[in-house]
């Protein structure tokens, strides 16, 4: 495993190599997961690009750090761990607050990024109300009190059915994560809003989504890409909030077509 310590915080990364002519390809996890999310999609992707996922602050193995978090913070991380490994010019997929953490990262650092891949997030997710009474029910009653509406949420019925064993492993995943994390992030989310930012940007842009997307709908996610001049979007069949996870040769596909464009005169590894 690795780390490295930044910003007050310890973060647990990993790094797959592949060919150095290739972006690196970023990936950043949803609120209330880990990097693990991304396992299926990076399988398929391993040996044509070099590959970074990471556990941002207050989730799976990195640092809780002082909360209440602001996206400032998500993105003074990812800044760091970037200049740490002397990545420049990377390809930047991140989901749910990933998403707007890449944008974050774009607004401040467009040098470091090569293209964004927003994957079932937004300019804005969710209501400054919604976000406080999420806080004020996890305070109340834990974790335990709001996931099964979370799965709900995050995957479709048929993901959810009792004979699938994943399905109670994800949401074991979301309960073990830091309490203080879930709600740190649940406030950086609620103040970020990146509506005139996504006017902004001019690098090559795809914003993807499950077609049963509970958590950021399809509608909302074409409104983000309306925003960004020139994106590209796309929405993946039979997937919810984390088609990572319910879809990833689909999500896989998207994201290689995407790319190629960007990376028709680089050889891929043998």
């Amino acid at each position: 495993m690795q780390f490295v310590q930044l910003n007050g915080v310890t973060l647990h990364y990993q790094v797959i190599g592949g060919p150095a002519q290739r972006p690196v390809i970023v990936f950043i996890n949803s609120l209330g997961t880990d990097f693990r999310i991304w396992r299926d999609v990076l399988v398929r992707l391993a040996g044509d690009y070099p590959l970074l996922t990471y556990d941002k602050r207050g989730h799976g193995l990195s640092d809780v750090g002082q909360t209440p978090y602001s996206i400032d913070d998500h993105v003074d991380d990812l800044i760091g761990l970037l200049e740490h490994l002397d990545v420049r010019q990377a390809v930047i997929c991140g989901l749910s607050v990933g998403g707007l953490i890449a944008q974050g990262l774009y607004a401040r650092r467009p040098d470091l990024v090569r293209a964004l891949i927003l994957c079932d997030t937004a300019h804005k997710i969710g209501t400054f109300e919604m976000w406080a009474s999420r806080i004020n029910a996890i305070n109340e009653s834990g974790l335990e009190g709001i996931v099964d509406g979370v799965m709900e949420r995050w995957f479709t019925p048929s993901f959810r059915e009792p004979d699938n064993p994943a399905f109670p492993g994800y949401r074991n995943m979301m309960l073990r994560q830091p309490v203080a994390g879930y709600t740190g992030t649940c406030a950086a989310i609620r103040d970020a809003d990146f509506t005139v930012a996504a006017t902004k940007i001019s690098v090559p842009t795809l914003c993807v989504v499950g077609d049963q997307d509970g958590a950021t709908p399809p509608d909302l996610v074409l409104s983000l890409a309306k925003l960004i001049p020139s994106a590209r979007y796309e929405v993946i069949k039979d997937a919810g909030h984390i088609p990572c996870v319910e879809q990833p040769e689909a999500l896989n596909a998207v994201i290689e077509a995407f790319l190629s464009p960007l990376v028709s005169g680089d050889q891929p590894h043998g």
